[in-house]
Formats: structure tokens, sequence, C-alpha cells
């Protein structure tokens, strides 16, 4: 009994610190799926060639 309740301890004690570090700890925005501004490298991505100018 008294190693189940250690264990249990443990386990939301180990949560707990996972928790807080990653509150402490945010990724940057440029981590994020999809980018707030086209440059020219994410034109590629979406097919559009930067080369060309606004030439529609």
């Amino acid at each position: 009994m008294d190693n189940s309740i250690a264990i249990v301890v443990s386990v939301i004690a180990v949560f707990a610190i996972v928790v807080l570090i990653g509150k402490r700890f945010r990724l940057s925005s440029r981590y994020e799926r999809k980018p707030r501004t086209l440059n020219a490298w994410n034109a590629l991505d979406k097919g559009i060639d930067p080369t060309q100018g606004d030439n529609s």
C-alpha cells in the first residue's frame, strides 16, 4: 500500500514539473504551421515564382 502511494505521489510530482517547465519555455512563433506573412521562401512552397513581380 505504501509503495502505491509513493508511486502516485511521484507521478503527480513529475507531471507538475513537466507542466511548469512547459509553461516557462514556449516555442517561438517561427514554429507555427502557417506563417503570418508570405515571403519569397514561402511563396516557393505555394508554387508562386518570387522572381516574377505582381504583373497579373
